[in-house]
């Protein structure tokens, strides 16, 4: 598995970069280089988590789990957000101690940290510059973060050491961890809501629901739930009133579901007298009034 090992070293070397990071934070007394630690604290946790919890995630649906193991994978962003939360809010506590009681710090040795955190960080955005996945898209990403973050430290240095303000390394510091913070706290909310199943980003129930009550033979939907594992996988279940060709009509429910990004439905077909008229093809929505309104398609 060559993925594996390509993990585990990335992993490695990350949480080495963020160690020699802490090291010269201490020694320059800059808080700003610690910010950036932090940064790569998370990056390499969520690489080790991806690494431990990416082999369980890939398993196949079991008995015990009948959904498979994708939600470890979450588990695993979980995880790193958290670590990513508290390094932050600890890096904020610090900065804010260090402007109530500025220390002085030395800043060349912050632009020769800065010089080689820049090289070092270019280095590995040009090694994972052409990757086609996501994920490697993501850490493309990451890596540019650091690029811009270093370069950020460079200049303050620049600044500090023709002007002595020292409040510089403070600012940029929390400057750092609030964009920390806030990303953090994104991935926190897309966590929760896969695992309180919340309906999947950019699938609307009413625009599904309307689409399959065009279809021949159908009289109605209710029941629908859409749902996700991981934000990838989408899946859905749903009553549907018909009267016509059952194969056909679940065949083009199943087309109709698929355009809408959802690959595994199970539907229930019920006659028409099984439910009173009230039930056919409406859906409720709520508007911001509160107010219901029914639609009706006949």
């Amino acid at each position: 598995m060559k993925t594996a090992r390509n993990i585990f070293i990335a992993f490695i070397l990350n949480l080495a970069f963020s160690v020699f990071e802490f090291i010269g934070g201490i020694f320059t007394g800059s808080v700003a280089i610690i910010s950036d630690a932090v940064h790569d604290i998370g990056d390499a946790a969520s690489i080790g988590a991806s690494f431990f919890l990416e082999k369980k995630s890939k398993k196949q649906p079991d008995e015990a789990y009948t959904y498979g193991y994708s939600r470890y994978a979450v588990i695993g962003s979980v995880l790193t957000t958290l670590i990513l939360l508290l390094g932050s809010l600890a890096v904020i506590y610090h900065a804010i101690l260090r402007m109530i009681d500025p220390v002085e710090i030395n800043y060349n040795g912050m632009i020769l940290f800065a010089i080689v955190g820049v090289c070092v960080n270019l280095a590995a955005a040009l090694v994972t510059r052409d990757g086609a996945s996501l994920n490697q898209r993501a850490v493309n990403l990451h890596m540019l973060e650091d690029v811009l973050g270093w370069i950020v430290v460079l200049v303050g240095a620049v600044v500090m050491r023709f002007t002595n303000f020292y409040m510089i390394d403070s600012l940029m510091s929390i400057g750092v961890a609030i964009f920390i913070l806030v990303n953090a706290l994104k991935g926190l909310k897309e966590a929760l809501d896969l695992f309180l199943e919340k309906t999947p980003h950019g699938i609307s129930i009413r625009e599904i629901t309307e689409h399959i009550c065009e279809i021949d033979g159908v009289l109605g939907v209710h029941h629908v739930h859409v749902w996700s594992m991981d934000g990838h996988n989408n899946y859905a279940t749903m009553h549907v009133v018909v009267n016509g060709d059952k194969h056909k009509i679940k065949h083009s429910i199943r087309d109709e579901l698929k355009e809408h990004g959802i690959g595994h439905a199970t539907l229930e077909l019920e006659e028409e007298h099984e439910h009173c008229h009230e039930e056919h093809c409406h859906v409720d929505v709520v508007s911001s009034s509160g107010h219901h309104h029914h639609h009706h398609h006949h």
